[in-house]
């Protein structure tokens, strides 16, 4: 049994890495908006673990989306 089970039922889930398949905790929130689509307001959030950050952010910095790259907890979303 691991130690997310042994909350219970309506435990918080613990906040994991974007990046599709990993399971690792977030570290940081990568706040974005894609101009084309969205409100110059509106802002979306990726989470990245240490290992995926650069991975995620030049993905959206590539395409002109990345805002900003926040500490996970510091990130008031």
């Amino acid at each position: 049994m691991n130690d997310d089970a042994a909350a219970g039922p309506g435990a918080e889930e613990p906040a994991l890495c974007s990046r599709k398949g990993c399971r690792a905790p977030a570290r940081w929130a990568l706040v974005w908006n894609n101009p084309k689509v969205h409100t110059p307001d509106r802002r979306k959030t990726w989470l990245a673990c240490d290992e995926h950050r650069d991975y995620l952010a030049g993905f959206l910095d590539v395409r002109g989306f990345l805002r900003e790259t926040v500490p996970f907890d510091e990130f008031e979303g």
